[in-house]
């Protein structure tokens, strides 16, 4: 079993910003995926940024010039440095990865429990 663990979720007025942070341990053998999605109310679950097999996913225009996605393979770990956030960035954050077990089992998809981030003034 695999856990991701989120932190750095909070309230910060707009043109504030956080950082979270997620650590996947467990039964890891390899991650080909790792990522961050968020949701909304009442919107879809959408991805914002990550590394997969074929390279670094694109941020979505909304948070371009605004969110870093950056990882620590040594630690299993990823970030995304947020700044100038605005009202529309408020929602929950997911981790999310893609995780093989020792000696190569089929990967899985596993996400950690999401983090609120709430812009207001």
């Amino acid at each position: 079993q695999v856990q991701l663990v989120e932190s750095g979720g909070g309230l910060v007025q707009p043109g504030g910003s956080l950082r979270l942070s997620c650590v996947a341990s467990g039964r890891i053998g390899e991650i080909f995926a790792m990522g961050w999605y968020r949701q909304a109310p009442g919107k879809e679950r959408e991805l914002v940024a990550g590394f997969t097999p074929i390279g670094f996913s694109d941020y979505p225009d909304s948070v371009k010039g605004r969110f870093t996605f950056s990882r620590d393979n040594a630690r299993n770990s990823v970030f995304l440095q947020m700044n100038s956030l605005k009202p529309e960035d408020t929602a929950v954050y997911y981790c999310h990865a893609e995780v093989s077990g020792p000696g190569g089992t089929i990967p899985l998809d596993y996400w950690g429990q999401g983090t609120q981030v709430t812009v207001s003034s």
